[in-house]
């Protein structure tokens, strides 16, 4: 399982096509302005940021997935034109020595779902979900690797919000980067320069999810396959009368609750059965832990759905799913243009996306934070030397025990 070691060659700094600096987006018909913007009525219900980001970027891995992707470059481009770019990774971007925006060579990129159900405000939330998305120089893998939400982490100072930096969990530094007018942009920049100071990674590229598209990225694809591990009631939903509803919402009915429930074994799931179950955290055996190789499994589950339906191959079907997916989340691809992005990883395969822990799936701590060990430490190095596939060879227990 050999990776190709080569570091990328240097290019030219980026062009200013590379960015464009739309609006982020909002949840359509909410009335709501996204981070950043003035106060205005919202939704009641809405799904963690988080569980968006497994359809982000398992949408990103559908349409990236084998060479039966059809269109052009221009087709890509004109399906993404409404993803919204910023520059969100600041000082932990690849400098021209690691490569700079070339692709030429290993992509790293650093994916964060937001939980901004408490208030809009954008300096008021924290990133629950944190995955280093790694691409070997070969072009033909994916590794996912999840940072646990409490990691201790020294945070850095951060100008552009005025913070000084200190120890916290790692879930804070989004929100010390968004706090003084520096936003969900700031919020990444921080987090960014906080796993660049504890890893030595620095990165390709970033998303951040925001409202919107997420149920209909699963449903553009009908249902996804997931194997249950272990029998777990949901915290957050109930049928009544035989239909799903938020619990708040059950609640109002006045009528019997009964609440939704995941058996152990694989099953078939629809959009919000599977968002639902890969929600759930407090009630597994492993807490976050499950829940990361969870939501790490329905990335992948997606990815191969799309490459066994027919989606990459119909124009159509591939058109509304990057656009859905669009209206989902916040990009930076370091400069690049996004169909240039897409297209270097056209060879990655839902089959191909290895699923990492870290601590062994295991909590590791000194009370309410999280220790990363030692092997955890040292694949991270893995991923910066771009060794990670030898890596992984020596050291199986890092592998998801998920399907």
């Amino acid at each position: 399982m050999s990776v190709q070691t080569s570091r990328r060659p240097q290019s030219p700094a980026p062009g200013s096509s590379g960015r464009v600096p739309p609006v982020i987006p909002t949840q359509p018909g909410s009335g709501g302005r996204g981070p950043g913007g003035g106060k205005k009525k919202r939704t009641k219900r809405k799904d963690p940021l988080w569980a968006k980001l497994t359809l982000v970027l398992g949408a990103v891995l559908m349409v990236t997935s084998g060479v039966a992707i059809v269109g052009s470059k221009a087709v890509i481009g004109q399906a993404t034109d409404n993803i919204a770019q910023r520059n969100l990774l600041g000082e932990a971007g690849k400098t021209e020595a690691e490569g700079g925006s070339s692709l030429e060579g290993p992509i790293d990129m650093l994916l964060l779902g937001v939980d901004a159900r408490a208030r809009w405000a954008a300096d008021d939330v924290r990133s629950d979900t944190i995955i280093v998305l790694h691409i070997p120089a070969s072009h033909d893998q994916a590794y996912l690797i999840s940072i646990p939400r409490d990691t201790e982490a020294r945070i850095p100072a951060f100008e552009k919000s005025g913070y000084r930096g200190g120890v916290d969990k790692i879930n804070a530094a989004f929100f010390h980067g968004a706090q003084n007018g520096g936003g969900w942009e700031g919020g990444a920049q921080l987090m960014a320069k906080t796993i660049k100071g504890m890893t030595g990674i620095s990165f390709d590229g970033a998303a951040i999810i925001n409202f919107g598209g997420f149920k209909n990225v699963i449903d553009a694809i009908g249902t996804v396959n997931i194997c249950v591990t272990q029998d777990v009631s949901s915290l957050h939903m109930s049928y009544v009368d035989g239909k799903p509803m938020w619990n708040a919402d059950a609640k109002k009915t006045g009528k019997r609750m009964k609440p939704v429930s995941y058996k152990k074994g694989c099953q078939e799931m629809e959009g919000w059965q599977a968002l639902d179950y890969s929600r759930q955290r407090k009630t597994l055996r492993n807490g976050d832990y499950d829940r990361q190789q969870n939501q790490q499994q329905l990335i992948k589950a997606m990815a191969k759905k799309a490459s066994q339906s027919g989606t990459l191959t119909n124009p159509i079907k591939l058109n509304a799913l990057i656009k859905a997916a669009g209206k989902a989340f916040v990009l930076d691809t370091g400069g690049v243009s996004i169909e240039d992005f897409i297209f270097t990883m056209k060879g990655v395969t839902g089959n191909d996306l290895v699923m990492l822990r870290t601590n062994g799936g295991t909590f590791n701590g000194n009370g309410n934070r999280e220790i990363l060990n030692e092997v955890s430490m040292d694949m991270f190095r893995a991923v910066k030397n771009d060794k990670l596939a030898d890596f992984v060879v020596n050291n199986p227990d890092v592998l998801s025990t998920r399907k």
